[in-house]
């Protein structure tokens, strides 16, 4: 009989306390984790798994602490002339660190994204189509002045050039929930 009572006080207690967490859990609220593996505009695909660990409220409520989140890449746009990398990420499900699992709908509004630094490639291209330029000029033209021309086209070439997008594992995201809903056990 007492472990019947326990059971069910233990019940109680978990049930009161995921409807406190659902109760602080609305629209507009923060969460943070961090990503469990690198992803990159160049390799990355549409619905490619995406977890967050160590998933805590950021109002300090502890209405979620140990959670994780599941998602998906969403979208993908991997670098090239003209097009930056660009990655999008999904949230759709919440378990947090007692258990409890809520469907919810969220908008990544902080992540860490590392791009490369594009001025040595701007700087390489320039000298090359300076090069490529001069040589021309004084070939066709048997004038000089060509480098000038050659060295903005291959400027301009390595500056419209985009570098893919990279998402370190271990970075901090930050996603705000649109909605949540209590997933029903059965």
């Amino acid at each position: 009989m007492r472990s019947i009572v326990a059971a069910v006080s233990v019940g109680a207690l978990i049930a009161a306390t995921s409807l406190q967490a659902l109760a602080s859990l609305h629209s507009g609220s923060l969460l943070n984790g961090t990503i469990s593996q690198s992803y990159s505009s160049n390799n990355a695909w549409v619905g490619e798994s995406v977890v967050l660990t160590n998933v805590t409220s950021d109002d300090g409520s502890g209405s979620v602490s140990g959670g994780k989140l599941y998602g998906t890449v969403t979208s993908v746009q991997k670098a090239s002339q003209g097009r930056p990398g660009k990655i999008s990420i999904g949230f759709t499900r919440l378990v947090n660190g007692s258990g409890a699992s809520y469907y919810v709908n969220t908008t990544v509004t902080k992540m860490q994204a590392n791009t490369k630094n594009n001025a040595l490639k701007e700087a390489g291209g320039a000298v090359a189509g300076m090069l490529i330029g001069n040589m021309l000029g004084k070939t066709l033209f048997h004038a000089s002045g060509g480098g000038i021309v050659g060295a903005a086209g291959g400027f301009l070439l390595a500056k419209n050039n985009r570098e893919n997008v990279n998402i370190p594992s271990g970075s901090v995201v930050q996603v705000q929930i649109n909605s949540v809903t209590r997933r029903q056990t059965h």
